[in-house]
């Protein structure tokens, strides 16, 4: 079975969300097509603009990775040494362990429930970063997160003296040529993605789909683009880009967390758990978003809003996957070794 009649089969069924996929091959162009609607029942076509959701965190780290080239901050430079009003407990933890998730940061903020509601925006949230210590030591463990990420994005700022949205753009996003934007894109409509859990579920603050979420512009999920956008992220972690200086291309996609065990949280725990300096490795996990013919070393982001995107540097083959319903729904990881498999055997016949 091909992977087109695999989706529309599923989609048929109501198992599969409408999604765009997109596939690269070599030095050829990216191919890129659309299924069905998103969760508002509009079509979806090549080009629809997603809440990518963390896939945020592969352009952020292509941005700090952009300012260690420059030399402007180093890898294990410790992170109090440009936040000076940061709690003394994450003060010695590098920019390295935030990376790669081993600094023993928690995944989110403590109080995330508490603090999203109307007046809440970008400045609050990184005072919260601020003060939020560890929970456990650095290099104990992985755990992926997204507080991790925010004091990333707080570096940012303060070495760019730009809003995090605004360095984004000018580091990464204008660069690579990435259509879309950390925010609120006025211009463009985004796709709406279904399922969203929580309180907030059919509200004006409703989690992804309303301008509210999108305006707090979250270094560590707030991108919207579209999968041409998503290759390019991956893409400037390749040999074939020069986004980056060479030596720092090679060890950003390597494992840095000493084969330490962790990731999100059960059953996304494995033993061990690889991670790159932003880009997660494939290594052996499973279960797994992706196909297990990727190669161990093969690496890239997923979205908890139902995307992910993955570059084999081996063979040269990059899918990316914009699905219109929430991960936590469980499409993703029990549909996305079948399609990223059926999308590799095609590539590879």
């Amino acid at each position: 079975m091909d992977f087109t009649t695999y989706i529309n089969q599923n989609q048929q069924q109501g198992i599969l969300p409408g999604l765009v996929l997109g596939y690269q091959y070599g030095y050829d162009a990216p191919v890129i097509a659309a299924y069905g609607l998103d969760g508002a029942q509009q079509p979806l076509s090549a080009d629809s603009v997603f809440p990518v959701a963390s896939i945020t965190k592969l352009a952020l780290s292509l941005a700090v990775l952009k300012l260690i080239d420059r030399e402007e901050i180093a890898l294990d430079d410790s992170i109090g040494t440009y936040l000076s009003d940061i709690t003394p407990a994450s003060a010695p933890l590098t920019i390295r362990s935030l990376l790669c998730h081993t600094s023993g940061l928690a995944l989110d903020l403590a109080d995330k429930d508490g603090l999203y509601a109307v007046g809440l925006d970008w400045a609050k949230l990184a005072k919260e970063c601020l003060n939020t210590p560890p929970i456990n030591p650095a290099w104990s463990g992985v755990q992926y997160s997204n507080l991790g990420y925010g004091l990333l994005g707080i570096l940012l700022e303060r070495m760019t003296g730009q809003s995090c949205a605004d360095a984004l753009s000018s580091l990464v996003l204008t660069p690579l040529g990435i259509r879309g934007l950390l925010g609120n894109p006025t211009d463009l409509t985004v796709a709406t993605v279904a399922d969203v859990r929580g309180r907030h579920r059919g509200t004006n603050l409703e989690t992804f789909n309303s301008p509210f979420w999108r305006s707090l512009a979250l270094p560590w999920g707030g991108l919207c683009t579209d999968a041409a956008g998503a290759l390019a992220l991956v893409d400037a972690f390749l040999p074939t880009s020069d986004f980056l200086s060479p030596a720092l291309r090679e060890i950003a996609v390597r494992d840095h967390t000493q084969g330490l065990s962790g990731g999100f949280m059960p059953p996304l725990w494995w033993h061990p758990s690889p991670w790159g300096l932003g880009p997660e490795v494939r290594g052996t996990k499973a279960p797994h978003w992706v196909s297990p013919q990727f190669a161990p070393t093969s690496f890239g982001h997923s979205g908890a809003s139902g995307m992910f995107v993955w570059a084999d540097e081996s063979s040269m083959i990059r899918i990316v996957m914009l699905g219109a319903r929430v991960a936590d729904s469980g499409w993703m990881i029990r549909h996305g070794p079948q399609i990223t498999s059926l999308v590799i055997n095609q590539l590879t016949q």
